[in-house]
């Protein structure tokens, strides 16, 4: 019996052990880090917006920081976060904020523009062919909120509702020098 147990003890603390563990550590870092940290730099994206005008991040966006909020009407957590973005919106606008409110390409367009009317969404709201979600690194989960900085770098990727204090103090800090 205190031969299974000493075998026991021994084999918990293999060298062996400690470095499978550290090379699966590795591995799953990396993978996070080409899967997310890859994406470090907004990409060049063009948003169609209800109007028809069109707007991307290399040109009419290029140097300002912005949210890029990919939402649908039929998702429950966009509508419960929509007045939150609202006021993050009026809350920054005057400090050079820019918001676009991409609507994913299986909502209806009578649906979008109905609820930016009704909802007077005081930012640009375009409409999705699939390819800014693509773009923005294949977004399928509504509400994705991406925080660009003026350098183009993505400062924060937000799946589901952020918590918009720190959501505040993150754009408070990114439009600092802007102000």
């Amino acid at each position: 019996m205190s031969q299974t147990t000493e075998a026991t003890s021994t084999r918990g603390k293999s060298p062996l052990r400690y470095i499978v563990t550290a090379l699966i550590a590795g591995v799953i870092a990396c993978t996070g880090y080409f899967a997310f940290g890859g994406q470090q730099r907004v990409p060049d994206a063009t948003f169609t917006l209800l109007s028809g005008q069109k707007v991307s991040t290399s040109g009419d966006l290029k140097g300002k920081v912005y949210l890029v909020n990919f939402w649908a009407t039929s998702c429950e957590t966009c509508m419960k976060e929509m007045p939150d973005m609202i006021n993050t919106y009026n809350k920054f606008k005057g400090r050079g904020l820019e918001f676009v409110a991409v609507a994913m390409n299986y909502d209806a367009p009578m649906y979008v523009a109905n609820y930016a009317q009704t909802r007077n969404l005081p930012f640009k709201v375009a409409m999705d062919d699939g390819s800014a979600a693509k773009q923005f690194g294949n977004v399928q989960l509504t509400p994705t909120t991406f925080v660009v900085d003026k350098n183009g770098k993505i400062l924060k990727r937000y799946v589901g509702e952020p918590t918009f204090a720190e959501l505040d103090a993150l754009l408070d800090k990114a439009l600092g020098s802007a102000a």
